[in-house]
């Protein structure tokens, strides 16, 4: 008894070891991977203008859809199932699911790469940018590459084992930037129209997830699950039984679909804009052209400046989901309470001020990396765009808190509430005041699910901080932050260089910001323990009575 109570306490802590390093893990990689994307953005802006880029973020929206409808919850089920098969001693049915969900995304591979290439010219068609057939053709080898790739990271994943998805992620990113700017300066060289340019720069991204899934295969080969599943089987004895396979895909579809659904749904609300703006756009009298550019100046500039923000706040629901379970399981509701309140809190201190700060700041920060033309068409939309980033921050919690909970289907009613709202407002707005109207329809589509999620967090989780804590407090502060950059930017203007001037301006927001959130009791020490070495961080802010 002895020797498996040490056993499972080894394993225990194993697996917390193994969760927290992956968090690590996948968050550095992520932001490496958003700056890739940043950096790729930035000289294909100037290599292929607004226009091309309209023709390659409108394959690369039906691409991403496609994508997350056939990879976004397969991943996970498959992960949780090997997990739990793994803590039964069951490492033959380990294999069994492994080549189940090899088998089912080798088959949802080649179905989507074969509606994306075969159906690119009717796509092209609906959304009124015909020639964007030509990038939808070239990514389309992509989803085979990806759906791949995705079986071999729920695998992965179910042995907690996180760098060999995160090193494919990269070499994806790493790809795409270097080849596709490569490819695209090649057929500038050779004189080929701009649409023809964009499809040449989407082949970095169909070789980033070729070699990505490459990367994958290999390490799969050279993986000794022996070490890993040797703990288990220590603790539970191996257990040759293997479920038939029927039970199996049926367990794994059930798991997999409400998650495929609800990720699916946000995406298309970016499907909705690929779909129908260059096309309303056309309807107020611009022509395809003028609609492409405005649209690829918005999906280049603004929305990925909007996407940043959470990037912060990912890892934090990834944490609380594992903390809120085993909180439950013992029954220890005033830890949820605490852990759960806090959690949103947070996410409103860090999505507030960067979304203002962005509304006030569009037009400096977007000029530190783009060209002026392109700058001055996208600055006004990120300026009405950036206040919808605080949306994402706590969206992101919230979704954690149902799933963490065993509600997750609840977050699919929000988001297809969100989705018809984006729907409906993009067709008025857009045709009563153009372009402007896409971030505003945005704007209402994520403030409906927050309220819907902040809804059914109340009614169905039993949590619900304190308004003026959770909005009122990061507001005014977030306020003074936004009302400092600009003003100091300005300031600063007429005196530095611009470039260093909306940096120092960012540097006396985030000053400002900080001592007017303590002032005004914003945050509070259980905010503060929830961050990594929160405690250490809390036990200085009380010694200098900035927190009680």
């Amino acid at each position: 008894m002895k020797d498996n109570n040490t056993a499972v306490g080894r394993k225990n802590k194993n697996s917390t070891k193994l969760f927290f390093s992956g968090v690590l893990v996948l968050t550095i990689t992520n932001l490496l991977v958003k700056a890739i994307g940043l950096l790729f953005k930035i000289p294909m802006n100037h290599v292929v203008g607004d226009e091309g880029m309209g023709y390659y973020n409108s394959a690369y929206t039906f691409y991403t859809y496609l994508y997350m409808v056939s990879t976004a919850g397969l991943p996970t089920a498959i992960s949780i199932m090997i997990s739990e098969s793994r803590a039964d001693g069951k490492t033959r049915q380990v294999k069994r699911i492994y080549k189940l969900a090899l088998l089912t995304f080798l088959v949802i591979g080649i179905v989507s790469t074969m509606i994306m290439f075969f159906g690119a010219g009717a796509m092209s068609k609906a959304i009124g940018a015909e020639n964007t057939k030509y990038s939808m053709m070239a990514i389309a080898p992509t989803l085979l590459f990806i759906c791949i790739s995705s079986a071999l990271r729920g695998y992965f994943q179910g042995y907690q084992q996180m760098i060999p998805t995160a090193i494919s992620q990269f070499l994806e990113a790493a790809c795409k930037l270097g080849i596709g700017i490569a490819f695209a300066l090649y057929a500038i060289g050779q004189g080929y129209e701009i649409y023809i340019v964009a499809a040449y720069a989407t082949v970095g991204l169909t070789a980033g997830a070729f070699f990505g899934m490459m990367f994958m295969a290999v390490s799969k080969m050279f993986f000794k699950e022996q070490r890993y599943d040797a703990e288990y089987i220590a603790v539970s004895g191996e257990n040759d039984q293997v479920t038939p396979t029927g039970k199996l895909l049926k367990k794994l579809l059930i798991i997999a679909l409400p998650i495929t659904v609800s990720a699916s749904v946000m995406s298309l609300t970016n499907l909705i804009d690929a779909a129908i703006v260059q096309r309303l756009l056309q309807y107020t009298g611009l022509t395809q052209v003028a609609a492409t550019e405005l649209y690829g100046n918005y999906t280049s500039l603004a929305v990925p400046m909007f996407n940043l923000p959470p990037v912060l706040i990912y890892p934090i629901s990834y944490s609380i989901v594992p903390l809120l379970s085993a909180a439950r399981q013992r029954g220890d509701t005033g830890r949820c309470k605490i852990v759960s309140e806090s959690s949103m809190r947070i996410a409103m201190i860090v999505g507030i001020p960067c979304g203002l700060g962005l509304a006030a700041l569009a037009k400096p920060i977007l000029a530190l990396f783009y060209k002026t033309s392109s700058v001055e068409l996208a600055a006004p939309l990120l300026t009405l765009l950036g206040p919808s980033t605080a949306f994402i921050c706590i969206l992101s919690v919230t979704n954690a808190l149902l799933q963490s909970a065993g509600y997750e289907r609840k977050p699919l009613i929000s988001m297809l509430a969100g989705a018809g709202v984006k729907l409906v407002t993009n067709y008025f707005l857009i045709n009563s005041i153009g372009m402007k109207g896409t971030p505003i329809s945005t704007f209402l589509c994520y403030l409906t699910v927050t309220v819907l999620n902040l809804h059914f967090v109340h009614k169905y989780v039993g949590v619900m901080p304190k308004l003026s804590g959770l909005f009122g407090k990061p507001l005014i502060a977030g306020a003074a932050c936004a009302v400092a950059a600009y003003f100091a930017n300005d300031l600063l203007c007429s005196v530095i260089s611009p470039k260093i001037a909306v940096l120092a301006a960012i540097a006396v927001a985030v000053v400002v910001y900080a001592l007017v959130l303590f002032l005004v009791r914003g945050v509070s020490g259980d905010d503060i323990k929830l961050l990594p070495k929160g405690e250490k961080i809390y036990r200085l802010l009380r010694k200098l009575r900035l927190v009680a």
